[in-house]
């Protein structure tokens, strides 16, 4: 008879019970193991889903830009660094803008008719936005006398106490409407912005009309190119 070689003790077989299920205490041999290691799954899945929601909501809101503004028959002709313009013949009237600005003041977009206005949307709370932020401060300076006027619209600060900073930070020359909630982009016409390309820029001819876009940061150069044949215009 042939002796039967015993096994490492780590390679043993569980024990049975009579229906051939294993009776090996679950999680490691200790009793309610299996329960704290599914919780512990469940943990760091949830914590996982809420990383990937936070990043998810971080780039909607704040993108580094785009050319689509949704639907909607809008005139745009987009150009191969993001600029899109809008002939005359096609442009659309502006929406009707006022509100109070950072500082308190009531401020309606309609008195600046006349002069080409730029409209730039953003927050304190956007990489992108803090980014272009110096080229808006200089490009208004360089274009005031020219008959331009820049407007802010700050978004999605929860109070005006960031977006101030944000203006002393950055010496920026003009005001800003404050728009928490984001009413103001939903009065555009359809089509012309996308909440999910912040910082965003639209100009208004000096009829008040919808000419020019821009869903993404602007360097200097870029708002030159965009502004200078509006400024042209008469």
């Amino acid at each position: 008879m042939s002796a039967v070689r015993s096994l490492p003790h780590h390679f043993a077989p569980a024990p049975r019970d009579g229906r051939g299920a294993s009776r090996a205490l679950a999680g490691n041999g200790v009793p309610g193991g299996d329960a704290r290691v599914r919780g512990r799954r469940a943990r760091r899945a949830a914590l996982l889903t809420a990383g990937a929601l936070a990043a998810a909501t971080v780039l909607t809101a704040c993108g580094s830009g785009g050319v689509n503004g949704g639907a909607g028959k809008t005139g745009f002709v987009t150009d191969s660094g993001g600029i899109a313009v809008v002939e005359p013949a096609d442009r659309k009237a502006g929406p009707e803008l006022a509100g109070q600005t950072l500082q308190g003041k009531k401020l309606d977009v309609a008195s600046y008719r006349g002069k080409v206005v730029v409209l730039n949307v953003w927050g304190s709370w956007c990489p992108p936005c803090r980014a272009e932020a110096p080229n808006f401060a200089q490009v208004a300076k360089d274009t005031a006398a020219k008959g331009v006027q820049f407007v802010g619209i700050n978004t999605r600060d929860t109070s005006t106490e960031p977006a101030k900073a944000f203006e002393q930070d950055y010496h920026m020359p003009y005001p800003s409407l404050y728009d928490p909630t984001g009413k103001l982009m939903l009065r555009f016409p359809k089509g012309t912005l996308n909440p999910q390309f912040i910082p965003s820029t639209v100009v208004l001819d000096r009829k008040g009309r919808v000419a020019a876009r821009s869903l993404k940061p602007m360097s200097a150069g870029e708002l030159h190119k965009m502004l200078d044949p509006l400024i042209a215009e008469h």
